[in-house]
């Protein structure tokens, strides 16, 4: 199983927190994101998932757009900044393959790094806002594949 952990562009500072719209810059690098991982073979996700706030779709939707063959979007809950992996690390089992999630920290960073050793703590990853993750299930444990980081986007 492949799973694709990004975290949504630059969003607004502005409350309530979870109807935070992303900012010109964040929009212009959601896109710019979908583009980039649209040319390239190793992204092909057969669904992105998103969480409920407002910058966490957005991103979803401008990336899916920058694709090939956009691959529909849906809405799940637990992907909260605060969320716990280890309650949302089970529905991995039964997701669709590959599977993009669009989410928040602390949440991915303690999501990748429960897959990879076997506890989301201590946290040995952070996902800077509009960076992907590359993860492969490997048995019990998770395997990075690779890490595109924001900056290296034209």
């Amino acid at each position: 199983m492949t799973v694709f952990l990004i975290r949504h562009a630059k969003a607004e500072d502005a409350s309530p927190d979870a109807a935070r719209r992303l900012t010109t810059a964040g929009r212009s690098h959601a896109r710019a994101l979908g583009k980039f991982l649209g040319r390239s073979e190793a992204f092909a996700p057969a669904v992105l998932w998103h969480s409920t706030l407002v910058r966490a779709r957005e991103t979803a939707e401008l990336v899916a757009a920058g694709l090939p063959a956009p691959a529909p979007l849906e809405e799940i809950e637990g992907l909260a900044p605060e969320d716990d992996p280890r309650a949302f690390a089970s529905r991995l089992r039964s997701a669709p393959d590959p599977l993009a999630i669009v989410g928040h920290e602390p949440f991915l960073g303690s999501l990748a790094s429960l897959l990879v050793t076997g506890a989301p703590d201590p946290v040995c990853f952070h996902v800077r806002k509009g960076a992907v993750i590359a993860l492969e299930g490997a048995g019990r444990r998770w395997v990075v594949r690779w890490h595109l980081s924001p900056e290296l986007l034209p």
